[in-house]
């Protein structure tokens, strides 16, 4: 994806969900409509109890998904459907599920559903071992977090150990729409760049089509997600729900493919 992206000189649009939102069938259908705008890969949250990167509108999304069964299953599930629809796809979780499912089944189970990569926002690269072995050994890419206060010297480790793309969080603080962008982000991508040549994509904050196109002017990636799941969270019902996102992913395509 990043490949044909860069031949058409434009960031990529990767849309976050979390899986069971806002119900099972209700995830699909909402990855199909973002297929449809345009959105080049999405990204599908493992709904966790205890999150640590996550603002209070993944929060809400995930209690309503773990309230409703969501588990390794529905995730896996939700993969294979993102897959099948023609989006690169990526699951962000936490490390905790991967060690209770199993690091080499975890691994696995990505592979075998067309998955092409795991961040893990939890994982330090000093603890990876295990998830280094698993994920080479299954094919997949392990996506690492970067953050402004990461220093130089541990920018380059981290780069390092990353394949796919290296997330940057372009702000301190959890995920949630911001009506700001801070210049963290765009300072932090020049960093990185200066340590790997994977594409970097930025996510926290961006929920509109001006954010989108700014962000989209420096990185290779702009991930959205609150943005998405605030329009499902605020509808009356599913269905008006997909028709707001289908609005909303329609102006963040159009914004950052008019980033550069």
């Amino acid at each position: 994806m990043f490949v044909q992206t860069k031949k058409e000189n434009r960031a990529a649009l990767i849309a976050y969900l979390p899986a069971g939102f806002p119900s099972s069938q209700g995830c699909k259908a909402a990855i199909s409509v973002l297929a449809k705008a345009g959105v080049d890969a999405v990204e599908i949250g493992y709904p966790y109890s205890d999150p640590v990167m996550d603002g209070p509108t993944i929060q809400k999304a995930a209690d309503i998904s773990l309230k409703a069964g969501t588990g390794a299953a529905e995730v896996f599930s939700t993969l294979k459907f993102a897959h099948e629809v023609g989006l690169p796809a990526v699951v962000m979780t936490y490390w905790n599920p991967i060690e209770r499912y199993g690091i080499d089944r975890f691994a696995n189970q990505m592979a075998n559903n067309g998955g092409s990569g795991v961040i893990t926002p939890d994982l330090t690269i000093e603890e990876s071992d295990q998830w280094k072995s698993a994920t080479t050994s299954a094919g997949i890419n392990r996506i690492y977090v970067v953050a402004p206060s990461t220093t130089d010297a541990r920018l380059s480790l981290v780069t390092a150990e990353c394949s796919g793309f290296v997330y940057a969080a372009s702000l301190m603080g959890v995920t949630g729409a911001r009506t700001d962008l801070s210049s963290s982000g765009r300072d932090l991508v020049v960093r990185i760049r200066k340590t790997t040549d994977l594409p970097v994509a930025v996510g926290l904050g961006v929920s509109t089509r001006a954010q989108a196109r700014t962000v989209a002017g420096y990185a290779d990636g702009v991930i959205v997600g609150s943005a998405f799941i605030k329009v499902l969270l605020d509808a009356q019902n599913e269905e008006s729900g997909l028709e707001a996102l289908a609005v909303l992913a329609k102006e963040l395509v159009a914004g950052v493919r008019e980033g550069r």
